[in-house]
C-alpha cells in the first residue's frame, strides 16, 4: 500500500467515526439555530483562524452567494476576511480580541456567531464566543472532539471525532457544506 492510499484509509476511518457519532443531531441543531435567525435576517457571524479562517470565508461565500439554490443573499459576515480590521486592531491592542471587536461591531441580539477552531482552545475565539454571548447570541462551535475550551460557550458543539488537524478540517468541510445545503433548503421552502 503507498502512503496516499494510507492517507486515504485514514479518512475513511475518520469519516466511519463521524458516521457512527451523533454528528447528524448536531447540525440538525445548529441549523435550528441558524434558520430563523436569517429568516429575519439577523447576523452569521463566522470566525476562524489559518485554515478554519478560510472555512469561516468558504461557509460566508456559499450563503452570501448561493449553495445550490437560486435564494435572496444571506446575512454573513466572515470575521477573518477584513485584512484591514485584524491587522491594525491586532496592532494598535491585541490579537486575541480580533473577533470580539468585530462581534461587537456587528452582532446582534438574536444572531448567531459560528466559530472554528480545530483545537476547541483559539484565545481569540473563545472571546468572541464571550463577547456573543453577552449580545444575546447564539453560538456554535466547530472543532475536533471535545471542543476544547469552547465546548462550555457553545449552545451547540459539533465536535468531530479526531483531534488530528488534517482530519478534523476534512470533516468539517463535509459538515459545513452539508450545513449550508440545509439551511438554503429551509430558507426557500420557508418563502414557497
Amino acid at each position: 500500500m503507498n502512503e496516499f492510499s494510507h492517507r486515504l484509509m485514514d479518512v475513511m476511518s475518520c469519516f466511519d467515526r463521524l458516521q457512527k457519532s451523533d454528528i447528524a443531531a448536531k447540525i440538525e441543531a445548529a441549523g435550528a439555530l441558524i434558520v430563523p435567525s436569517l429568516s429575519v435576517n439577523k447576523p452569521l457571524l463566522v470566525c476562524g483562524n489559518g485554515g478554519s479562517a478560510t472555512d469561516a470565508q468558504h461557509i460566508s461565500g456559499e450563503l452570501v452567494g448561493r449553495f445550490l439554490l437560486e435564494r435572496r443573499a444571506l446575512n454573513v459576515i466572515c470575521l477573518s476576511a477584513n485584512t484591514a480590521i485584524i491587522t491594525a486592531w491586532a496592532n494598535d491592542y491585541d490579537y486575541e480580541s480580533i473577533f470580539a471587536r468585530q462581534v461587537e461591531a456587528h452582532g446582534d441580539n438574536g444572531g448567531v456567531l459560528l466559530c472554528i477552531s480545530t483545537s476547541g482552545n483559539s484565545k481569540n475565539v473563545i472571546a468572541a464566543l464571550g463577547v456573543a454571548k453577552h449580545l444575546g447570541m447564539a453560538t456554535i462551535g466547530m472543532t475536533g472532539e471535545g471542543g476544547g475550551h469552547m465546548a462550555p460557550l457553545c449552545d451547540v458543539l459539533i465536535d468531530v471525532p479526531s483531534r488530528v488537524t488534517p482530519r478534523v478540517q476534512e470533516m468539517h468541510l463535509v459538515i459545513y457544506h452539508f450545513l449550508c445545503e440545509q439551511i438554503e433548503l429551509a430558507l426557500v421552502k420557508e418563502k414557497t
